[in-house]
């Protein structure tokens, strides 16, 4: 993978802990580390002066988010342990029991920290994951390694859990089980990428980075002329300045005749079952080799080699192939010499290679995931010819969402909102009603010194509401989301999706939207209509995040909020010029009460009788009429 990126690798467990997902993180981040990716640890800490020092580090790069980066392009991960930004070390841990305030820590370094990824395991609350989603602004990833135990203590607020782990744009489990059990209780697609093992070591015979003997691969074959015979050649060609032993076990344990010659003698062993059996022989192995020529696989002696911790190196054969991916180890062609030779040189010239050979099977899968999730983002460039044309022009305030008399739930006569529009300085203005578009035809015919934008919104089958904008025909409410978007396409508009996380209002979960996220063109950062905070927030993040344009709208159903929201951008001709304009917009909010115009739209709509209504409608445009 070429490009590389910023990782936030973010664990639940005190990083003194002797905890699996603690390890799991640790040479996962170590190998992308290795690989040239900005890698930092997130994790609680039980020391109060790395807590300390971790919120002086984040302080500090308030001003200056690449800060928290400085050091994690130099081939290791740097530890952030909710605690302290330092070189990644395992013998710089310390335990001491004091609790600390985990979420606020990493709310601050989330909001500041300018990642790619974050890459949460265990994302269950409360923990300092759950934190870390909550607060990521980046590409988020979860990782899953619990057992029922864990997966189950959250079925007292499932729906809850399901809306938060909404937040996650990919889902990792570490195995066939897990991924199973998720499913029933959280249903989404889960990739499978089963978790690395390191080698054991033993206090005198294991692995060649402190035995002056280098390390000891072995050839098991219970087919011992053909195996035997590529494997010897393969060991003729070892590099001799490096250290390293062999040992070829086969069920007569006889050297053949003329194997070995000069220095290979005393390098290389041939042992029986009488002299060693088969178990004590992979306890002390650093790799095994199985040659198979394919008469006789024994996918069992591959399984027990990769179980006792040594690299299997196995001849290309349909069952062996599996167990490597299943596992961790190399392949090569049946009776394919140079390959073997190749692949033992890299094991014995490169020991870091033996001890991470499995993790590299892991990373190279959680860099598809990754990569696969970045390639998502959208360009974000657009046509830079068209955008220099678009920036010479003035720039105007525009609401791009709201409603007229012609939507069921709005009594605001289109002549009264376009003297609204004007009275509050907007220049262009997307008239969206409900599941209609009468109300906007009317609007661009009767306009005069204001832009407005054919829009509706859409109410779809099931997937909540899209909002089309440029349109020219009406669109009929209740097709699936897919069929909506396409066309609002087929008609030239715009793809802008409105509130998109309000859950009090009908819209597309998160799965819903990433599916059809190519073909959404700017997204609604800010509507004032949305009661809680933390809903806008979550459209800031996902447009952020994805690279979408941001839009924003009063969503007005009364005159009175009109333009309370807005986006002040150039001037613009067309849906292209719309877009390259948008790129360049900023938001503008102004204080407006929400009760008070939400209480003025259960007057107009509700509260009053329709001949009353009627009647007010009329006095309303003959003032509007006179105003304008």
């Amino acid at each position: 993978m070429s490009e590389r990126f910023a990782i936030a690798q973010v664990t639940p467990y005190a990083w003194e802990a002797q905890h699996d997902v603690n390890r799991h993180v640790a040479r996962v981040a170590d190998e992308l580390a290795a690989r040239g990716h900005r890698v930092l640890i997130v994790a609680p800490s039980q020391s109060a002066a790395l807590v300390r020092a971790s919120r002086r580090a984040i302080r500090a790069a308030a001003d200056d988010p690449a800060k928290l980066l400085e050091g994690a392009d130099e081939g290791v991960p740097r530890l952030l342990g909710v605690g302290e930004v330092l070189p990644f070390s395992p013998s710089r841990k310390r335990a001491v029991s004091l609790p600390i305030d985990v979420a606020r820590t990493i709310e601050q370094f989330f909001s500041i920290a300018p990642l790619d990824l974050a890459h949460i395991h265990e994302p269950f609350a409360p923990s300092a994951a759950s934190a870390a989603l909550r607060h990521s602004r980046a590409l988020n990833v979860g990782s899953f390694h619990s057992t029922t135990e864990r997966v189950l203590s959250t079925q007292v607020a499932r729906r809850v859990v399901e809306l938060f782990l909404g937040r996650l744009d990919a889902r990792v489990a570490s195995y066939e089980a897990t991924r199973e059990q998720l499913n029933r209780w959280f249903p989404a697609d889960y990739r499978v990428v089963l978790p690395g093992a390191d080698a054991p070591r033993s206090d005198h015979e294991r692995l060649a980075d402190d035995d002056p003997r280098g390390p000891e691969l072995v050839l098991v074959s219970d087919e011992e002329r053909p195996a035997v015979r590529t494997f010897v050649r393969a060991l003729r060609r070892l590099p001799l300045d490096r250290p390293w032993r062999a040992t070829v076990w086969t069920p007569s344990g006889l050297q053949p005749p003329g194997a070995l010659r000069g220095e290979l003698r005393g390098r290389v062993a041939f042992v029986g079952p009488d002299e060693l059996d088969e178990a004590a022989l992979l306890a002390r192995a650093d790799v095994v080799v199985r040659a198979s020529a394919g008469a006789v696989p024994v996918p069992a002696g591959v399984l027990d080699a990769i179980a006792a911790g040594a690299v299997p190196v196995v001849s290309r054969l349909p069952v062996y192939e599996e167990l490597i991916e299943e596992g961790a180890g190399l392949l090569f062609e049946p009776g394919d010499v140079e390959t073997l030779t190749a692949q033992l040189t890299r094991l014995v010239r490169e020991p870091q290679l033996r001890e991470r050979l499995s993790w590299t099977r892991v990373v190279d899968e959680l860099e598809q995931v990754y990569g696969d999730l970045v390639a998502r983002r959208h360009d974000g460039r657009g046509d830079p010819v068209l955008r220099a044309v678009v920036a010479r022009r003035p720039r105007i305030d525009v609401d791009l969402h709201m409603h007229t008399d012609h939507s069921g739930d709005c009594a605001t006569p289109v002549e009264v909102l376009l003297a609204q529009a004007k009275a509050r300085g907007l220049g262009a203005i997307a008239v969206t009603d409900h599941n209609e578009i009468s109300g906007a035809l009317e609007a661009q015919a009767k306009a005069e010194g204001i832009k407005v934008i054919v829009g509706e919104e859409v109410k779809t089958k099931d997937q909540g509401e899209v909002i089309g904008l440029f349109l020219r025909e009406l669109i009929p409410r209740g097709l699936s989301l897919e069929q909506t978007i396409a066309e609002i396409k087929r008609q030239g508009g715009l793809v802008y999706v409105p509130h998109p996380f309000d859950r009090m209002h009908s819209v597309p979960d998160y799965e819903h939207l990433l599916a059809v996220l190519d073909d959404v063109d700017a997204i609604e950062v800010f509507n004032p209509r949305i009661a809680i905070h933390e809903f806008n927030e979550e459209a800031v993040r996902f447009a952020a995040k994805y690279r979408v344009p941001a839009g924003a709208g009063s969503d007005a159903h009364v005159a009175q909020g009109l333009g309370s929201v807005r986006i002040r951008m150039p001037d613009f001709d067309g849906p292209q010029e719309f877009m390259e304009a948008l790129r360049e917009a900023d938001v503008i909010r102004t204080p407006a009460s929400l009760l008070y115009v939400q209480a003025l739209k259960f007057l107009q709509t509700k509260a009053t009788p329709p001949p009353a209504r009627r009647g007010v409608r009329e006095a309303r445009v003959r003032r509007a009429v006179r105003k304008s």
